[in-house]
């Protein structure tokens, strides 16, 4: 027992003495920090450097305001096409560094007369500190999303400008000091901020090659347009899926920390993506039985949709109607739902239209009528041929069904209804075959005393 208390004593005592050695780490790398900063600012040149880099930026931005009111009408009026103008635009906006850059440029020239004989190292390295901005953003122009432009050209450049400087070096030292260990392992803040830059970079490439081998596929003829979209989203998974393990496993962490955790991280991520990975799962199964695929038209009697498929995304189908109204409707409903496909295995529709007549109209003579009428829209074809049937006798009138048949449900089925029924009035004008309303009479009685 002695022995057991002894090495836990040590134990305590290390970990203490490996915090103490942390901590005065940390606080040499501040004070190298804060001696830094006061050689650098705290002196009368530094000051001119300052007041030159502050009157360089004023200046600049005024310049830029007088340029940007002529240049910003012409990439307006050019006609270019809506990339090159983009990039015209984006490119406009370096103009401020660029002037602010010259007129910085020309400071440091005249601080370094032999009048004045001043050393500029600060406004010197915002000098190299701006280069790199309009570098970077130069390049980063040809990134199509914003928000990624921006978050690749603000890294970079902390980066080079940090190393213009001369501390990345002790940025680095110091950002690795703050950690934790778990087990054998360390995670410090320098390998969170390498990790998530590291995970953002694989997953924008991932999903720029994922875009362009889906644009890729979707070009092969010999494929169906189903096979294409369930093989596009199939190398889009796989390739996001690939990307984030090589990014953890890069970054240094080793995925056997998750192990303790992952069990309990895993079940609660499997409850809160139940719905996504079942509504990701019935779209592949839509796409391999090929019950619904693009170009389909289909009708949702439950929730009353009616439109053709535009689009089959990981969760979702994108129905589109005849109002142009886009339903994105999870595709886990298409196989707990019913689902009235208008054009699975053949496109040619059926459509029905029920209407009555006088009783003392001729029945055949209303059939060929009717018949002859269903003819006259476009939409309706040849074969198979328009058909009339009588199906009741009714209260006040003969009952027929008139059945026609449309290869086009995706062009709407309301219009060309109501072509045929406008054809068919027209007919029964023509023909002087009547329909019959309702009628009431009314009786006056006198009242007897």
């Amino acid at each position: 027992m002695p022995m057991a208390s002894n090495d836990n004593t040590a134990k305590i005592n290390a970990d203490i003495l490996s915090e103490d050695i942390e901590l005065e780490h940390i606080a040499g790398s501040w004070e190298k920090i804060v001696e830094w900063s006061g050689e650098m600012f705290w002196n009368l040149e530094a000051l001119y450097q300052a007041g030159l880099v502050l009157g360089a930026f004023i200046l600049g931005g005024i310049l830029y305001k007088l340029l940007c009111i002529r240049l910003t009408p012409l990439i307006d009026k050019a006609d270019l096409p809506a990339k090159v103008k983009s990039l015209l635009t984006n490119t406009r906006k370096l103009l401020f560094p660029i002037i602010s850059l010259l007129i910085l440029m020309i400071g440091n020239m005249v601080a370094h007369v032999e009048y004045f004989g001043l050393n500029t190292p600060l406004s010197e390295g915002v000098v190299k500190v701006i280069m790199a901005w309009i570098l970077i953003r130069f390049f980063a122009q040809f990134i199509g999303n914003s928000a990624v432009r921006n978050i690749f050209a603000t890294t970079i450049w902390i980066v080079a400008a940090l190393s213009i400087f001369g501390v990345l070096g002790q940025a680095i030292t110091t950002l690795d000091s703050f950690g934790v260990d778990i087990g054998e392992s360390r995670i410090s803040a320098l390998i969170v901020l390498k990790s998530l830059f590291l995970l953002f970079v694989l997953l924008y490439v991932a999903i720029f090659a994922s875009s362009f081998l889906e644009r890729r596929i979707l070009q092969v003829k010999s494929l169906s347009r189903t096979s294409q979209v369930l093989i596009a989203k199939v190398v889009r998974v796989t390739l996001i899926v690939v990307a984030l393990l090589i990014g953890v496993t890069s970054a240094g962490i080793d995925l056997s920390l998750f192990a303790v955790f992952g069990g309990a991280v895993g079940l609660g991520i499997g409850f809160g993506l139940q719905k996504g990975i079942s509504n990701l799962f019935s779209g592949m199964l839509l796409l391999i039985d090929r019950s619904i695929k693009p170009g389909d038209v289909i009708e949702i009697p439950d929730i009353g949709t009616f439109g053709w498929v535009n689009n089959m995304a990981a969760r979702y189908t994108e129905i589109v109607t005849r109002d142009n109204k886009s339903f994105l409707i999870p595709n886990e409903d298409f196989i707990t739902q019913r689902v009235i496909n208008w054009s699975h295995g053949n496109s040619l529709v059926r459509i029905h239209l029920s209407f009555g007549v006088h009783y003392k109209s001729d029945p055949a003579k209303v059939v060929e009528v009717v018949i002859e009428a269903a003819k006259a829209p476009e939409r309706v074809v040849e074969t198979p041929a328009p058909v009339c049937w009588i199906t009741g006798f009714g209260d006040s009138s003969v009952d027929f069904d008139l059945r026609f048949w449309i290869k086009d449900a995706e062009n709407g089925v309301a219009n060309v209804r109501g072509e045929v029924f406008l054809a068919v009035w027209q007919a029964f004008k023509e023909h002087d075959i009547e329909i019959p309303y309702p009628h009431r009479e009314v009786y006056m009685h006198e009242a007897k005393d």
